[in-house]
């Protein structure tokens, strides 16, 4: 069940105007720059990064964007995991593996699923999460063997001695 205290109006404004206050300080650019890519007055923008005004959907994903976010990524994080998680994640590669995966899964659920994809149970998510991050830890293992071998082998790729 979800918790409606975390839905709350003022709390997550509160929460928003954070996540995009600390994209545009990280961003190294100026408010000004960031305002005018974004399409918002200036003034709208420093409302909206103190939490005094609430952002459009469009307006907070051009605020991400414009300071250099995985705009779709962050606000699925913030609207999935809250907050802190979509902030703790601005600026790094996994914001922007969880942006590409999130655009890819839906078509990739239906063209492997077909028909399946009207069997798949609500309760699975979790499970499915976990083996997803297992499977991906996976792989980055292999990967790191992989280049562990070919830097003590000495040969590059193709088998050619350089």
């Amino acid at each position: 069940m979800i918790d409606m205290g975390v839905l709350g109006e003022s709390q997550t404004r509160r929460d928003l105007a954070h996540l995009l206050h600390t994209a545009v300080e990280r961003s190294g650019r100026n408010r000004c720059e960031i305002a005018r890519e974004a399409d918002l007055h200036k003034d709208a923008l420093r409302r909206t990064l103190c939490g005094e005004r609430s952002p459009s959907l469009g307006e907070a994903l051009r605020i991400l964007a414009s300071s250099g976010m995985a705009p779709h990524a962050h606000l699925l994080l913030f609207l999935g995991a809250g907050g802190d998680q979509a902030t703790r994640w601005l600026q790094t590669d996994i914001a922007q593996f969880f942006e590409e995966l999130v655009g890819e899964l839906p078509s990739a659920l239906e063209r492997v699923l077909g028909n399946q994809v009207h069997d798949v149970k609500p309760r699975w998510a979790k499970g499915t999460a976990h083996r997803v991050a297992r499977l991906l830890s996976d792989h980055i293992d292999e990967l790191e063997r992989k280049d562990a071998l070919l830097g003590e082998g000495g040969t590059g790729f193709g088998g050619r001695h350089g």
